[in-house]
């Protein structure tokens, strides 16, 4: 793997890391009928840097596999963070900066991919 593209998947997983991390402490709360939705922001905010990291030790094909699913977990966690936020379940400006940083973890993992 080129220097470049070592730094920028170091890059990706270090902000999805931290962004990951804020997400989950923000629907830790989440009252209990809109607890299985909290349970898969959880899961979508930890495939992301899971398979940022995971793509970093494969190589070819395998390694833009692992990619791809960390940009669809992170579009999913956008979906699921908008619903609890119209549900009235977080803070939708937390939401909104969480958004943004999901935005620049997917643009990151984007050219990884191309």
């Amino acid at each position: 793997m080129s220097t470049t593209r070592r730094h920028a998947t170091l890059i990706a997983h270090d902000k999805a890391l931290e962004a990951a991390g804020a997400a989950i402490r923000l629907v830790l709360k989440v009252p209990s009928p809109l607890r299985p939705l909290a349970d898969q922001v959880i899961r979508a905010a930890s495939s992301v840097p899971a398979n940022l990291a995971e793509g970093q030790g494969r190589t070819g094909r395998d390694r833009q596999h692992f990619w791809r699913i960390a940009y669809a977990s992170a579009r999913e966690l956008d979906s699921h963070l908008r619903l609890l936020a119209a549900a009235g379940a977080v803070d939708p400006e937390r939401v909104k900066q969480l958004l943004a940083s999901f935005d620049d973890v997917r643009a990151l993992t984007w050219r990884l991919l191309n």
